[in-house]
């Protein structure tokens, strides 16, 4: 079965998205990146890496019953909205299954939901 050429427009537009390190933040839908808003990203990227590994058993079941502290934690180190994180909780349950084998995962949907 052959890929049809317009399907695969939108995912090249993506990867050339892209940077190195997998961040949209450098990227053709906008403006380049100083190098302090970089440092920035990075900082807050170490920040939820910490906020979810450090308490990932307990992120995880507070994800499933919908909220607690150390997700409460988490969403703050990201950024997410406090108006956004009712609307975030159903979505970290309904993806449970992934965030339950791969914390990165989380970690990437909780920096992309802080914006």
């Amino acid at each position: 079965m052959a890929i049809r050429p317009f399907l695969s427009l939108p995912v090249l537009a993506l990867a050339a998205a892209c940077t190195a390190d997998g961040n949209l933040s450098d990227s053709i839908f906008g403006p380049p990146r100083t190098e302090a808003q970089r440092t920035a990203d990075a900082q807050r990227r170490g920040a939820v890496e910490i906020a979810v590994k450090s308490t990932w058993p307990e992120i995880l079941d507070q994800i499933a019953a919908g909220g607690g502290p150390a997700l409460d934690a988490a969403f703050d180190a990201a950024g997410v909205p406090a108006q956004d994180r009712p609307t975030r909780r159903v979505q970290l349950r309904g993806n449970y299954a992934l965030y339950a084998e791969n914390p990165g995962a989380l970690v990437t949907t909780l920096l992309l939901y802080g914006g």
